[in-house]
């Protein structure tokens, strides 16, 4: 069995999070991207989880799905995802399943994504470590990274960092190796969304960890949702097939963003955005003269990290394959903000025509592209052929995607 699995999400009681992001809303917004399953998120939180027990059933060991006969108002709704989906292979399957997740911070700052096997696990874990568990989605936790990992290890989870490298709350921002975190390697690695395989491959103690590319969705929107995931084969969907596929290598493909647009790629002041190279970051002390204070890039923070000056892929690396969300190629294509009204009537019929982003972006012929939106099927070949011109991101500021002046030159 062949799965896409986005595990790092947050809900509506983790900070700046959409209010919309609840159970009932994100399944078939998944569903709708691509996926088949998606990390319910902030699974140490009591009122998430009781949520998560409301709207949702578990269907086999450790993976849940949306009740039966719930209805919700929000964008996002059943009647309004069965409109969209009518080419989805199985039609009667409208919504992405749930397996628990969580990401905790410890008191270094650096951030875990764990994966459950049960509700009981999630509960128990909740009641063992050492902090306020409802101040945040994302809770604060007064231990160290292996005191962390023992505890979810005895409830049978499975952990590793999240965002590895980015420069505020990662591993790497902490430490100069995973096991000076854990005292052993995780069980995997996040990427993060300014960092892929070729870069991190060039990092000698990562060559036998699997990697994970997670979306860290904030908000169901499309450009939010699965921008990164993970394609997997498992033996079944149970938290035990995910836990063996992930143990044992058999991801099948990693896929994110170009690491560009990553908000965390250059080395650029927090603040006004300036990117610097790394002797004048240092000269400056790290501080900007607009007064803010200048972040050490992802790109430099592997180059000091690395023992090779080129990817090293061990065999059972899966490709990383590079993506973007749909909505922003509309967005850029017309000129438009990547929520409005317009670019998302285009998205809607762009999904109602192909059954899911994923099958947009990657799989729909272009000539059938062309059908529906000539001027997007030029932009979206673009894409695949990579010639569209990236704007690198840095400080906490987002890349930029940029056609090429000419790039729409044959429309009419």
């Amino acid at each position: 069995m062949i799965i896409n699995a986005d595990f790092h999400i947050h809900g509506k009681y983790s900070m700046a999070t959409s209010k919309n992001m609840s159970p009932i809303t994100i399944a078939p917004q998944a569903k709708l991207k691509g996926l088949d399953l998606v990390g319910t998120g902030d699974a140490l939180h009591g009122k998430w989880l009781q949520i998560i027990e409301e709207t949702t059933e578990e269907t086999s060991d450790g993976i849940f799905s949306l009740k039966d006969g719930l209805t919700d108002p929000e964008e996002g709704s059943k009647e309004e995802t069965k409109e969209v989906s009518q080419n989805i292979e199985e039609k009667g399957n409208l919504e992405s399943k749930f397996i628990l997740t969580t990401e905790v911070e410890d008191m270094k700052r650096v951030h875990h994504v764990i994966i459950f096997p049960s509700l009981e696990s999630a509960y128990n874990l909740r009641g063992k470590l050492k902090g306020n568990m409802d101040a945040d989605g994302r809770p604060r936790v007064r231990m160290k990274g292996d005191e962390i990992m023992e505890l979810a290890h005895d409830q049978g989870c499975i952990i590793g960092p999240a965002h590895a490298f980015t420069p505020w709350t990662s591993i790497y921002k902490a430490y100069d190796s995973v096991c000076d975190c854990y005292g052993k390697k995780p069980d995997f690695l996040e990427l993060g969304l300014s960092a892929d395989t070729d870069m991190a491959d060039m990092i000698e103690e990562l060559q036998d960890i699997p990697f994970l590319t997670n979306s860290d969705a904030h908000s169901a929107w499309p450009h939010r949702l699965g921008r990164e995931f993970n394609k997997m084969e498992l033996k079944e969907l149970s938290f035990d097939g995910i836990k063996h596929s992930i143990l044992n290598k058999k991801i099948h493909s990693n896929y994110g963003f170009d690491p560009r647009l990553g908000k965390y790629h250059k080395t650029a002041c927090s603040k006004c955005y300036k990117k610097y190279e790394i002797e004048d970051a240092i000269k400056m002390n790290w501080r900007c003269p607009c007064g803010g204070k200048i972040k050490k890039g992802v790109d430099y923070r592997i180059y000091e990290l690395s023992k090779w000056k080129k990817p090293h892929h061990p065999q059972h690396r899966p490709p990383y394959i590079h993506i973007l969300p749909l909505a922003e190629i509309i967005s850029l294509t017309y000129s438009k903000g990547v929520t409005t009204v317009f670019v998302q009537k285009i998205w809607k019929e762009m999904v109602h025509k192909f059954g899911n982003e994923i099958n947009v972006l990657i799989h729909a012929p272009l000539e059938e592209i062309e059908e529906v939106d000539p001027k997007l099927k030029i932009v979206i070949n673009a894409f695949r052929t990579g010639t569209l011109h990236i704007e690198s991101g840095g400080g906490g500021k987002y890349g930029e995607i940029m056609l090429e002046h000419n790039t729409l030159d044959n429309y009419i």
